[in-house]
């Protein structure tokens, strides 16, 4: 992960990454506590660590055993550095390898909900009641705390908690930053505030100011376009851009022709009328649709896209004349899954992995290091109509990766529809904003159907709803059956071509919210 350009007086805790699937969350627990955090590499050099003067360090967990051939290991000049630091799980392990404790492999694990006795309430387990429920994950265990460390918290024979508190160096067997441990985020507050010395500095106005101040500097008196697509990250990033530089900034809305309905009237509405940006609508369907034409496998439909996207934006910027800067909403999330040190490639981006290498635009990204729920807030502080900021995630590639198979102008029609029908009805139930994202996708397969007593060789819609915090994981959305209920006999009813409706109860992992 590369560095954010800050304000140089923005609190900083560091999270150095172990291959844990968890260090997104950790991040996301810090700065639910207004304290800002990025998270690096575990072999970041440490001069690069200090550099950046931390007040505070947390150690990932992460699958590896310490004892494995090339486990992933630190600079034990960290713990000399005067700098408070946090190890979970392995990172706990970690810690306590290198300062002379002792860790035992494989033995008594523990994985799920395990009961915690705290022994000491001094630092971490401050205001908590002594006996607690964790969630755990682990095979390898602290046998022995190193010295100067004393042990505050245990499980059934387990070594849960350790402290050397003259160093401000800490360690916790379970993880703190899960949903399965409820008081986990007492854990980083007591870190964060009582040991680092966080005053929480981190909110949504100092994000605005930083971010317009980030993109001040980078932009300087060159002209900007703005890849607008309608979505809350775009959206946001346009009115971050459009504060920074005003009129510097033309936003470009591209209608490919893979938006749901009504789309398209709403963007030009809220930015041309509303916020008074300049703002260019091009109309590129047939352009699209006739690139896609053929086209069946998911990754060449988000590359084609994406090259596409990227061809049209820098047409008519050149129109502009002299634009040196594309601004576009990448969001944390999409650079994760679009493969970084830690993370393999999951699938390609229309605005992080599509992009052609020959792009003569220079990338402004002021949201690329927050999540959705931070990006939704910077949207309320700017003054962004609800109807934006709390649009569930859409695709970049649109519908065109919700249609399986070969996206033609009929089949988008179809989707289309039938995604109108599960809006209105989730809307109608009062659960838009409780889910994360809920949408159709048009199945490559046809069926036999009974309709007005004659057969029919129908479409399948796929319904996806999904409950989610970040979108790095994801849970099947409970839906009460009587809304699943009318959503299938709409959709059936008013959609001609489609005669089955199913509903998908996957989870990510191991499936991926979208289906492309």
């Amino acid at each position: 992960m590369t560095e954010r350009t800050s304000s140089e007086s923005q609190e900083l805790v560091i999270v150095l990454d172990f291959g844990a699937q968890y260090s997104q969350l950790i991040a996301r627990r810090i700065r639910e506590c207004h304290v800002y955090c990025e998270i690096l590499p575990h072999d970041t050099p440490t001069q690069a660590i200090l550099a950046r003067r931390p007040k505070g360090i947390v150690f990932s967990g992460g699958p590896s055993s310490v004892y494995d051939d090339g486990a992933p290991l630190c600079n034990p000049v960290l713990f000399e550095a005067g700098i408070p630091i946090l190890g979970i799980c392995y990172g706990m392990q970690l810690m306590a390898k290198l300062l002379g404790g002792e860790v035992a492999g494989g033995g008594r694990r523990e994985y799920g909900k395990t009961e915690i006795t705290v022994l000491d309430h001094g630092d971490l387990f401050q205001g908590l009641n002594p006996r607690l429920i964790a969630w755990m994950s682990h095979g390898d265990r602290v046998e022995k705390a190193p010295p100067e460390f004393v042990e505050t918290a245990r499980t059934a024979g387990v070594l849960g908690a350790m402290s050397d508190r003259r160093r401000k160096l800490f360690g916790v067997q379970f993880h703190p930053e899960v949903v399965h441990t409820p008081w986990g985020i007492e854990v980083f507050r007591n870190f964060l505030y009582e040991q680092c010395g966080c005053s929480g500095t981190w909110t949504t106005e100092s994000v605005v100011a930083s971010s317009v101040e980030m993109i001040r500097k980078q932009v300087g008196k060159g002209k900007a376009v703005c890849a607008l697509s309608g979505g809350v990250d775009s959206a946001v990033t346009a009115a971050l851009v459009h504060r920074a530089v005003g009129e510097q900034l033309t936003c470009i809305f591209m209608d490919h022709g893979f938006l749901r309905r009504g789309e398209a009237e709403q963007v030009v509405r809220t930015f041309g009328e509303n916020f008074q940006v300049n703002l260019i609508h091009v109309q590129a369907q047939e352009r699209f649709l006739k690139r896609l034409a053929g086209v069946s496998d998911p990754e060449e439909k988000r590359r084609i896209i994406g090259e596409e996207y990227a061809k049209v934006l820098e047409e008519d910027a050149e129109k502009l004349g002299d634009v040196e800067f594309l601004a576009q909403g990448t969001l944390y999330p999409d650079v994760i899954e679009s493969g970084t040190r830690e993370a393999a490639r999951i699938k390609t981006h229309h605005n992080v992995g599509g992009l052609p290498e020959t792009l003569k635009l220079k990338l402004v990204e002021p949201v690329r290091f927050l999540f959705k729920d931070e990006v939704r807030a910077v949207g309320e502080g700017l003054g962004l109509p609800d109807e934006i900021v709390w649009r569930q995630p859409f695709p970049g590639p649109g519908l065109a990766i919700r249609i399986l198979g070969e996206v033609t102008a009929e089949r988008l029609e179809t989707l289309r529809e039938a995604e109108a029908v599960i809006t209105e009805e989730i809307m109608a139930a009062g659960l838009y904003r409780r889910l994360f994202q809920c949408f159709g996708v048009l199945a490559p397969i046809r069926s036999v159907g009974v309709m007005g007593d004659q057969r029919t060789y129908g479409s399948t819609v796929v319904l996806r709803a999904v409950t989610s915090d970040d979108a790095m994981t994801a849970d099947w959305a409970q839906l009460p059956y009587e809304v699943l209920s009318r959503i299938s006999t709409r959709i059936i009813n008013e959609v001609a071509s489609v005669n089955r409706v199913v509903y998908d109860i996957s989870s990510k992992p191991p499936a991926t919210i979208e289906w492309e």
